[in-house]
């Protein structure tokens, strides 16, 4: 996987000679291969978000966490400073 991210680079940086766009997705091809690719973390590991039974990272399960809890604070916040609008959405709901 990596030789073709780096190939295809490669042959965007040498197309990027004559349009200078080619140059910037050469950019985000290596940006996302490093995001995502084989040495970055991904969000989704073969275990799912908490790692799985057979030997997830501790590190997976806690990153998880951390996005659910603030997710919640987020949801909390926007019920408390906003009780007209989540009343609404809840009466949408339930039909």
């Amino acid at each position: 996987m990596g030789t073709m991210v780096i190939s295809g680079t490669v042959v965007l940086v040498i197309l990027g000679f004559g349009n200078h766009t080619w140059w910037l997705v050469a950019v985000a091809l290596l940006f996302v291969y490093m995001q995502y690719g084989r040495g970055g973390t991904s969000a989704s590991s073969p275990g799912g978000p908490s790692g799985g039974a057979s030997g997830g990272t501790p590190g997976n399960y806690r990153a998880y966490r951390d996005r659910r809890d603030k997710q919640a604070r987020w949801d909390r916040r926007y019920r408390r400073e906003r009780p007209l609008e989540s009343r609404r959405q809840s009466r949408e709901r339930k039909g």
